[in-house]
């Protein structure tokens, strides 16, 4: 049995995550109440893996998990899971809708049904929470009158779902990854990204030459995110995702381009996509090409004709 630790409380849409990135029958799911301390629990032992959010197709990054992982000792990610968000209304027993004046949940679960809220409870007022579990438990505790919650939350809180499969946007999804100490990289299933994150020079086009790294080797860049590094004002992490592994040629050249670029940078893992579809890698990028071309350099280098 391993344990496996996921931002909690019991309810979460990282719940949700968790159960499809591990097995609820074998494995012991861990609740933690921050992004944090799920990855300090990795970092120290505690449990063999955590799950957190890392961004919302809606509200974007989540900071917390972005400053989790490029502070402390390395963390990686061996897995992510793309969750289409649908969120469920939840009151007391007998609470009907127009009896609702405070409708509690966590402000990204907020945002992706403030249309919704305001057609249909126009009279409700919305508050933030630290989760959306924790609105449920609020509501069970009688605080506020109804909660926008994971539809997993009424596995574990005795509440009304009264009306199921909200958000504005329909096609809302957020990525979980599952995260472990630093140890063998899953392999490569054809299928994967890599995540990393880079600090540049401050100077003039030192971005620039970081993407030029990635284009020069045709690689594909999926997200780009800018985080203060919190020691001087204006000096920016950027945390780049792109399609392929550590294993493959091109992706190892680049990230020793970024290397000898930046003045630092951290791998955050090589894992296998959600979505399965294979990257396509054509010349001259493909492994055979990056061997074909040590080989020419090698010859060259023991002296022999070329």
């Amino acid at each position: 049995m391993a344990r496996i630790g996921y931002f909690g409380p019991q309810g979460t849409f990282t719940e949700q995550a968790v159960r499809r990135l591990a097995d609820p029958e074998s494995d012991e799911f861990v609740p933690f109440g921050t992004i944090p301390a799920v990855v300090a629990a990795v970092r120290a032992g505690e449990v063999e893996r955590g799950c957190v959010p890392v961004e919302n197709s809606v509200e974007g990054a989540v900071p917390a998990t972005m400053d989790a992982l490029a502070l402390g000792e390395p963390v990686v990610a061996v897995a992510e899971h793309v969750l289409q968000v649908q969120f469920t209304l939840l009151a007391r027993p007998g609470t009907g809708l127009d009896e609702i004046r405070t409708v509690a949940s966590h402000p990204h679960a907020l945002a992706q049904v403030r249309e919704w809220l305001e057609t249909n409870l126009p009279k409700a007022t919305a508050i933030a929470t630290g989760s959306t579990a924790a609105a449920a438990k609020e509501v069970l505790a009688g605080a506020f009158d109804a909660a926008v919650s994971a539809p997993v939350a009424a596995l574990h809180y005795p509440l009304t779902e009264l009306v199921t499969g909200l958000g504005d946007v329909k096609d809302a999804k957020t990525r979980f990854l599952l995260l472990a100490k630093p140890g063998n990289v899953p392999a490569p299933t054809g299928a994967d990204r890599t995540s990393l994150v880079a600090v540049t020079p401050n100077e003039v086009g030192a971005l620039s030459d970081v993407l030029h790294e990635l284009a020069l080797r045709k690689i594909n860049l999926t997200r780009l995110e800018a985080r203060p590094t919190r020691e001087l004002f204006g000096t920016y992490r950027f945390y780049l995702d792109v399609e392929g592994h550590v294993a493959e040629q091109r992706i190892g050249d680049a990230l020793a381009a970024l290397h000898r670029r930046c003045i630092e940078v951290r791998f955050l893992g090589s894992y296998p996509r959600t979505d399965k579809e294979p990257t396509v890698v054509g010349s001259p990028t493909t492994d055979a090409d990056f061997e074909a071309a040590g080989e020419w350099l090698a010859a060259i280098r023991r002296g022999e004709s070329a």
